[in-house]
């Protein structure tokens, strides 16, 4: 009975988010790195944590895996993911399940496939980045693209994560920054310092376009 209502209450809240997504006002800037051509690796992204369902719902039915956490809110996640068309999550954190999360993220990417991170999930702190995405893009000999997300008028949840929803007829701005080039090697500096760096990188991205569009 719990698996049945998880997927009711997944089922419901997609149907929600798709018919809330259609009513945006979306623009996209930059240059997307979910569009390299056939043959190619998949690419590494990030964005916070605040932006799990804004980013869900605007990236509905592209495939792109996004990994969540074992826990019982990370169940929630992943059957919300799965209603709304993204790929099936790799799971695990740091705390619990991380390197298995880690070697499938590492073969999605190899197979093609595009991983999107939270980069400060999934219990924060934040707006925090944490070593796993520099650690898979070393693995992997990629960038990271950051990934920022800001909308008005919109509602922020007193969640630890800040969780934005846009509002209906809401003004969206999806902006793809500038890769950030991470060591391809196991030598210094280290992931927690460019995790530092990256996350400053993003932080300074978000604030910009929160600020643009009034976003407090």
């Amino acid at each position: 009975m719990r698996n049945l209502g998880l997927r009711v209450t997944a089922n419901l809240a997609a149907w929600l988010l798709r018919a809330l997504a259609r009513s945006w006002r979306i623009e996209f800037r930059g240059t997307n790195p979910f569009t390299a051509g056939p043959g190619s690796e998949g690419a590494v992204a990030i964005t916070w944590h605040r932006n799990l369902l804004l980013g869900a719902a605007l990236f509905r039915d592209s495939g792109i895996h996004v990994p969540v956490s074992l826990s019982r809110d990370g169940e929630r996640i992943a059957a919300l993911m799965f209603e709304l068309g993204l790929g099936t999550p790799p799971r695990g954190s740091s705390s619990r399940g991380g390197t298995a999360a880690l070697k499938a993220m590492v073969d999605l990417l190899r197979s093609g496939r595009h991983v999107a991170v939270l980069a400060d999930g999934p219990r924060g702190p934040q707006r925090i980045a944490k070593a796993g995405v520099v650690a898979l893009a070393r693995l992997c000999g990629q960038d990271i693209h950051p990934v920022v997300l800001s909308a008005a008028p919109s509602i922020r949840f007193r969640s630890w994560d800040r969780t934005v929803l846009p509002l209906p007829f809401a003004r969206v701005v999806c902006e793809f920054g500038p890769p950030f080039e991470v060591t391809k090697r196991p030598a210094p500096p280290s992931v927690e310092s460019e995790a530092l760096a990256l996350g400053e990188a993003l932080n300074t991205l978000t604030r910009t376009l929160d600020v643009e569009l009034g976003l407090r």
